[in-house]
């Protein structure tokens, strides 16, 4: 891909296999009805964009879902199970593909989380991959909760940028939803579209003129 020089990687999807629709299903057993308009991937309840940015913390947010679910004897650990249940996991071909791509790009992680997947998404590399967390696999990797933003907002963008004296003609956002690549256009930034899994990144990437 001609005049690239860095590359900014969303995480969910993009890297890390994710499934919405088992957290829906999962909220639906906790007794939360109109699931498609509470949590799905283009749209959800205020709650999650509240967490997703530190704007309340994970006692607050597991309230909410009680609230929700109207279910006040919901337990922490069910809530956080039925949470996380869309964190599928990753792939260690991936891994060694993003060192690889760092030694052609500066690569950047950006993605929208929270206090309650990273914890577990850190305990799951730690338990599968023995890594404490992505320090090796990229310049920097931001987490929408630490920054108090989030993803398609302009301001997260233009933070990575500044921060990293960063071209936006000469950067690649790569992401699997469509309102974050508008987003990130909005600034300048060079998009793609996921459209594969995961495990087909490498794949993806070549295809793309990426590598």
């Amino acid at each position: 891909m001609q005049n690239i020089k860095n590359i900014i990687f969303d995480y969910g999807n993009v890297i890390f296999d994710i499934d919405f629709r088992i957290a829906q299903a999962s909220f639906k057993k906790l007794g939360i009805t109109d699931i498609e308009n509470f949590f799905a991937h283009k749209g959800h309840n205020q709650i999650f964009d509240d967490f997703e940015t530190g704007a309340i913390s994970p006692a607050e947010f597991r309230e909410g879902i009680r609230k929700a679910a109207e279910k006040p004897d919901l337990t922490d650990a069910q809530i956080d199970e039925a949470w996380n249940s869309l964190l599928i996991g990753t792939h260690q071909q991936n891994h060694n593909l993003l060192l690889a791509v760092k030694e052609k790009y500066r690569t950047f992680l950006l993605s929208n989380n929270n206090e309650i997947h990273y914890e577990w998404i850190i305990n799951y590399l730690k338990t599968t991959f023995e890594l404490n967390n992505y320090d090796d696999y990229f310049e920097k990797a931001y987490f929408s909760q630490h920054m108090k933003l989030r993803k398609p907002n302009t301001n997260i963008f233009e933070q990575v940028l500044k921060e990293n004296n960063l071209n936006p003609a000469e950067t690649l956002f790569i992401d699997d939803s469509p309102q974050h690549i508008e987003g990130a256009k909005k600034v300048g930034l060079n998009t793609l579209l996921m459209t594969e899994k995961p495990a087909q990144l490498e794949s993806f990437l070549k295809a793309n003129g990426v590598l």
